[in-house]
């Protein structure tokens, strides 16, 4: 069983303090993410990543590092680890953009072109040659939020579970269906409506009608149950969303040695792949997870799509002005991000144009 909170190391002294010898040093890190172990990226947090940035720690220099974590809120609530991160609360946390709709309006560029594609290999693939080519996406954290980026993480494909069966835009109109954030405006172009929520109250929520459906990865259906109040599992390719990050505190980051700082940053690189690689090996056997608990399962034709893509074709150019207006680089992003999509073989069922 996932401990929430694992030593990862055995460290000599306390934050930070050197041990007898001068030059090997031993240091703790709170690492931290509202979610749990149950998601993905916190799994890989958990099993991958602070395991090997220890074990390479203790191989390739001569100091030790402790990793102290907390999963599940813990430490910090969902839409509070980018303020605990910078206010040194933790060391390092992995969080959602989705939560932070004012402080990174932008971050959040793929929901902004829906039905992209649904491997999170390529979601991944995608957003880093887009952060790497638009320093604003990286430099924000350390201009404004006292933190380093270090890692982008992407989620599974999005869809939508019902609590009854549908199989065009229309039979949408009129119903309450939740989502988180931007892609609530998903809903709010196909005529449905929205209602933002959370995961921790989907299953409560659907079961007492307070709203009919969810826009949800099938790892998120099944790992929160939400199958048994809303049974119909439809398959309409929202596209895989990489709108996650591992961060690190920036005045914490200064204080370790170069040789450590290459490490979280090496380790980083490879967590963020394996948050592409892992989610799409995942999600097929997600999608049998579900019909072998007895969710319907069904994948609607591309035609569905283009229509309700259709409908959300000048929702791009929106996005676009509205924050370029603030002096933040949208049209720019948005326009690399469709080009990167179809380098790596996307092809979108409406072809956004953003001016």
């Amino acid at each position: 069983m996932m401990k929430s909170m694992r030593i990862a190391a055995v460290a000599a002294l306390a934050f930070g303090g050197a041990t007898a010898s001068a030059s090997a040093e031993d240091f703790k890190l709170r690492i931290a993410s509202g979610h749990a172990v149950v998601n993905t990226y916190v799994n890989l947090l958990n099993t991958f990543y602070v395991p090997e940035v220890t074990k390479r720690v203790a191989e390739r220099t001569k100091h030790k590092v402790e990793f102290i974590e907390g999963y599940g809120g813990s430490m910090v609530k969902l839409a509070d680890t980018l303020e605990g991160v910078q206010s040194g609360i933790i060391d390092m946390g992995a969080m959602c953009f989705c939560f932070e709709p004012s402080n990174l309006p932008l971050h959040a560029f793929q929901v902004m072109l829906p039905f992209g594609t649904m491997s999170s290999e390529v979601s991944v693939k995608m957003a880093r040659s887009v952060y790497d080519k638009v320093p604003y996406m990286s430099q924000v954290f350390e201009d404004k939020f006292n933190q380093k980026l270090l890692g982008l993480i992407s989620d599974n494909g999005y869809n939508l579970t019902t609590t009854f069966d549908w199989n065009t835009v229309a039979d949408l109109k009129g119903k309450k269906l939740a989502g988180a954030g931007l892609n609530l405006k998903w809903l709010e172009y196909a005529g449905a409506v929205p209602v933002q929520s959370s995961l921790q109250e989907a299953y409560t929520s659907m079961q007492t009608g307070v709203y009919n459906g969810w826009i949800m990865f099938p790892s998120g259906v099944v790992n929160f149950k939400l199958n048994e109040v809303s049974k119909y599992y439809t398959e309409i390719g929202f596209g895989a969303i990489t709108w996650h990050g591992l961060t690190i505190n920036k005045n914490r980051f200064a204080k370790l040695p170069k040789e450590v700082q290459d490490i979280l940053q090496e380790v980083a690189r490879e967590y963020e792949a394996k948050t592409g690689t892992v989610n799409d090996a995942n999600y097929p056997k997600q999608i049998e997870q579900l019909k072998s608990v007895g969710a319907i399962v069904k994948k609607l034709p591309d035609s569905v799509a283009v229509e309700w893509a259709q409908s959300l074709k000048d929702f791009p150019q929106e996005k676009a002005t509205e924050l370029d207006k603030a002096g933040i680089p949208a049209t720019q992003v948005l326009k690399l991000a469709l080009e990167e999509a179809e380098k790596l073989g996307h092809k979108w069922p409406v072809r956004y144009a953003i001016k």
